[in-house]
């Protein structure tokens, strides 16, 4: 029912750019906050960005002054615009949103993932 449906991603070479983006869709009454996770081979799920609803951005040390998160509320999207890429970067990139989806329940989505990678 509640599906968040990543797209973007791909082969991007170093010091490129890359833009993701994350729709949200299903029956839903607020939507919380949303960002990006995520995880390289070997290791864990890592927070990149997370954008709080009437909040402030939130950004891993490790992408700060690179990457810029944004979201557009009216059509529940939120996007990662992804600069001066590092081979570093290459990892699965997954779609987070937490929401209000009853009355008196709030839980956590997420997108199905969408690989980044960066080379040559």
């Amino acid at each position: 029912q509640v599906q968040l449906v990543e797209s973007g991603g791909g082969l991007v070479q170093p010091g490129g750019s890359e833009r993701l983006s994350c729709a949200v869709s299903g029956s839903i009454f607020s939507t919380k906050s949303m960002g990006w996770y995520r995880q390289a081979p070997g290791k864990q799920r890592e927070m990149v960005a997370v954008l709080p609803t009437g909040g402030s951005s939130n950004y891993a040390d490790s992408v700060k002054g690179r990457f810029t998160i944004s979201r557009d509320n009216a059509k529940n999207t939120v996007y990662l615009q992804m600069n001066s890429l590092k081979p570093e970067d290459t990892a699965v990139y997954y779609c987070y949103a937490f929401l209000q989806v009853s009355r008196w329940y709030e839980t956590e989505y997420w997108g199905q993932g969408t690989q980044v990678t960066v080379s040559s």
